[in-house]
């Protein structure tokens, strides 16, 4: 890793910063027009580098000419199939996944419920996740330059590299990606927006508050600056903010009013701050961003999967002059695509730092399935993703399905979709982007704008399934009826499958639940409270627990849920 200079000013740094960001998307952006010859480097590079170590002399790696050899040699794997060799590396033995010995390792919930550890080696951070955290903040950077001219203009709900992180069974920092700290790891200039701002690092005496309060804390002193931009990246983040400014205002605006934070003097009193946030409080009933931020301009965030039912809706929470602009999509398990110009969703995939493999969403993932590289695939189809890179992951299957929206030179431009993972008790092999494509169109048929949806198999056994649907106003009985048959309609034209077990009467017509939109932030806020990382508290449509739609179907303000 390199070691950046110290700049003499934030204007010095700033530039600096313009310069990297360019340079590393213009560098992404040449190796679009031919994604084999980019990905032929990676696999050259990834065989070169770790061609010796255990896995590699189990595989034969150093020995392979291309990536057909890699394929043949290498099975796809899941992550929790790399725990082998993961728990050695984590013995202290040297050589295992990577030449290089990892310096910690990325942690993220999978979807076995293990936690995963992911190698997080020098060359993968140069070669690999810099250039594309660089690149994936160029549209900011080329729109938005204003952001770059103070540490405290842009509040950046994504990163908190103070917070606390764990180790592994070895000892080495295990954490998010969000909480890596790039100036210990000698990359000051890669320290992100709003990084350095005041709130960025409490204060000691608050230093081990829990991810709640920490968020209140970190909005406390973010109160009393121009915030211009909100980066979430996870847009749950962003829904939920308007929701805690509801929840806090009280105690925000009084500890403005004393000049405490978290109860303890730190700060000037502001009254006359504080009278201005109580009586915007007073005329609407909440706070909200754009009253706190009335200069507001960008909201960086994933604006696919469930974020498309309620980002709309955020317009007048976070002020007219907002510009929602999508961020660079990732995984713990690696990059996958940076946003490009004109472009208002998706990006292109990073093929000059990762080796990408797709199967069709369609298909189970096997072994030995065949795969499809980045230019064999097909604009409007999904595909489950296989990443392979220089930090010892080969043929990782991630979980994560993307749909290709078209493509830029030759490289595909994809969207995140959903979740690999499907409801099928009838043979009907139902995803995610099946039932939130079809919860959308209902919406346009009945007009009744859903925000939000979590979807089940009916947990009696019987042959059909659940959905409860966040709507802002209460729909009638008529209406929910009327949403229900559209969403049935909807989905016999999404997923084949389903259509002919209703044709069949093998499966009944699903249920709907009208539940409020407030039982999904309540859901969200009561996994912060008990601890999680709001990064990690992630839109989920596939959900099981029993207690989770127990409480949701009730809601936040005690209403029964509406069945259709």
């Amino acid at each position: 890793m390199t070691t950046d200079r110290s700049f003499a000013s934030t204007a010095e740094r700033a530039e600096a910063y313009r310069r990297r960001v360019l340079h590393e998307s213009d560098k992404a952006l040449a190796s679009l027009d031919d994604p084999r010859a980019a990905q032929a480097a990676v696999l050259a590079d990834l065989l070169a580098t770790n061609g010796e170590t255990a896995f590699g002399r189990e595989h034969g790696l150093a020995g392979m000419r291309d990536a057909a050899d890699y394929r043949r040699a290498t099975p796809i794997r899941g992550h929790e199939e790399f725990r082998p060799w993961l728990e050695r590396v984590h013995a202290g033995e040297q050589r295992v996944l990577t030449s290089e010995e990892p310096a910690a390792f990325f942690a993220s919930s999978g979807t076995t419920g293990g936690e995963k550890s992911i190698p997080v080696t020098a060359g993968f951070l140069s070669r690999c996740f810099l250039p594309f955290y660089f690149a994936g903040f160029a549209q900011l950077v080329r729109h938005h330059p204003g952001l770059l001219s103070r540490d405290d203009a842009v509040l950046n709900l994504w990163q908190d590299p103070h917070s606390p992180t764990g180790r592994t069974s070895g000892g080495r920092p295990h954490l998010g990606p969000s909480q890596l700290d790039f100036a210990k790891a000698g990359e000051e200039l890669a320290v992100g927006l709003g990084n350095r701002a005041p709130w960025s690092r409490l204060p000691d005496e608050l230093a081990d508050a829990g991810p709640w309060e920490r968020a209140y804390l970190r909005l406390r002193q973010a109160a009393e600056h121009d915030v211009r931009g909100v980066i979430a990246i996870n847009p749950a983040i962003a829904a939920a903010l308007p929701h805690q400014l509801g929840h806090w205002w009280p105690r925000l605006v009084q500890e403005i009013r004393d000049g405490t934070v978290g109860g303890k003097p730190l700060r000037s009193p502001a009254p006359e701050r504080a009278a201005e946030l109580e009586r915007a409080a007073d005329r609407r009933g909440t706070l909200r961003p754009a009253d706190v931020w009335p200069r507001l301009e960008l909201l960086l965030t994933w604006n696919t999967y469930v974020s498309r039912l309620y980002l709309p809706a955020l317009r007048d929470d976070y002020g007219a002059g907002l510009r929602v602009r999508p961020a660079p999509i990732g995984s713990s398990e690696g990059p996958l695509a940076v946003p490009v110009p004109d472009r208002s969703t998706g990006g292109a995939l990073m093929v000059s730092g990762c080796l990408y493999e797709f199967i069709p969403a369609d298909e189970p993932i096997e072994p030995w399935s065949d795969t499809l590289e980045p230019h064999e695939l097909s604009q409007g189809q999904e595909y489950h993703v296989v990443v392979s890179h220089v930090g010892g992951l080969y043929r990782c299957a991630v979980r994560d399905i993307v749909k290709v929206l078209g493509f830029a030179g030759s490289t595909p431009l994809v969207e995140y979709s959903c979740r690999a993972g499907l409801v099928s008790v009838a043979g009907e092999r139902v995803r995610e982007s099946h039932v939130l494509r079809a919860v959308a169109a209902a919406s346009g048929t009945t007009g009744l704008a859903a925000r939000n949806v979590m979807y089940r198999a009916l947990p009696d056994g019987a042959a059909g399934h659940e959905a409860a649907v966040a709507f802002p106003v209460p729909p009638s009985e008529f209406e929910t009826r009327a949403f229900r048959a559209a969403f049935d309609e909807e989905l016999c034209h999404e997923a084949p499958g389903y259509a002919s077990a209703r044709r069949s009467g093998a499966l009944a017509e699903p249920l709907v639940h009208a539940v409020a939109v407030e039982a999904f932030w309540e859901e969200w806020r009561r996994k912060v409270e008990e601890g999680e990382r709001p990064t990690r508290v992630k839109d989920r449509v596939f959900r099981d627990d029993p207690a989770a739609w127990a409480r949701v179907l009730v809601g936040s303000g005690g209403r029964e849920a509406g069945v259709g």
